[in-house]
């Protein structure tokens, strides 16, 4: 990411497919999990596209800082995600929010929320009495026709309803560069410093074999058909993202 300085020291044994997988989706996983849910060993987590990019990554951090993992993913995921040490359910599920409440009976500590839209309600539901919401995307409208603000505003404006209620709930909606600040003030300097560290922080947890970047497949960059092709294959079953090397 444009500001990331890496010393050799947290280089070494790191390839550049790696880095370039865990750069953003790495980061990403890591602020949502411990700056904005700060979940901690003991608790229960809810990752909604557990396969994902981002989703393999958090499930990976998740366990690592003890806590218990839930995914959810298309069923051709689940062996994989079993191996993780997941508890794996299948996304199109009907009933998926009552297969989450029979793990959870009590709720879970942290949903993380790719999707957007209704999915958004029914995962603030899910929460115990104090768990925390983070939605980080609007999946489930990216391939509408209508421009995304129509749906982002709407899903800003509950999130902070949410908020105002006399509940000891907490939703919000990560963003990597929130905070950045203007070029060359005091601020964007402060939030390169605070991305260096947690960025050395998932470099670290890769180097000492606690973190694996999950790569489903490298093409060369002239054949980004084929990538794109087998991205939205129902056969893929690795986890992670899909790399194109020039």
């Amino acid at each position: 990411m444009s500001g990331y300085r890496s010393d050799s020291h947290h280089a070494v044994g790191i390839g550049p497919d790696e880095a370039e997988t865990l750069i953003v989706n790495g980061l990403t996983a890591y602020q949502m999990l411990h700056r904005s849910a700060k979940v901690r060993a003991g608790q229960t987590v809810l990752v909604l596209g557990a396969a994902g990019g981002v989703g393999s990554v958090l499930v990976q951090l998740a366990l690592d800082a003890g806590a218990r993992v839930i995914g959810t993913a298309n069923p051709r995921h689940h062996e994989a995600l079993r191996a993780l040490g997941v508890e794996p359910i299948d996304y199109g599920r009907p009933d998926l929010a009552a297969r989450v409440r029979e793990l959870a009976p009590a709720g879970v500590d942290a949903v993380f929320d790719h999707l957007g839209g209704a999915s958004v309600t029914l995962s603030y539901r899910l929460l115990n009495r104090t768990g925390t919401l983070v939605s980080y995307s609007i999946a489930a409208k990216l391939d509408d026709t209508r421009p995304v603000l129509l749906d982002f505003l709407p899903l800003l404006a509950k999130l902070t309803f949410w908020n105002y209620l006399p509940s000891r709930k907490h939703a919000s909606f990560y963003d990597v560069w929130a905070g950045a600040g203007k070029p060359d003030s005091a601020k964007r300097e402060a939030f390169r410093a605070w991305m260096r560290t947690d960025l050395t922080q998932v470099f670290d947890l890769l180097r000492d074999g606690r973190l694996t970047a999950k790569i489903a497949a490298r093409f060369p960059l002239s054949e980004a058909a084929a990538a794109m092709e087998l991205a939205e294959s129902s056969g893929r079953t690795n986890l992670g993202k899909i790399i194109l090397a020039p």
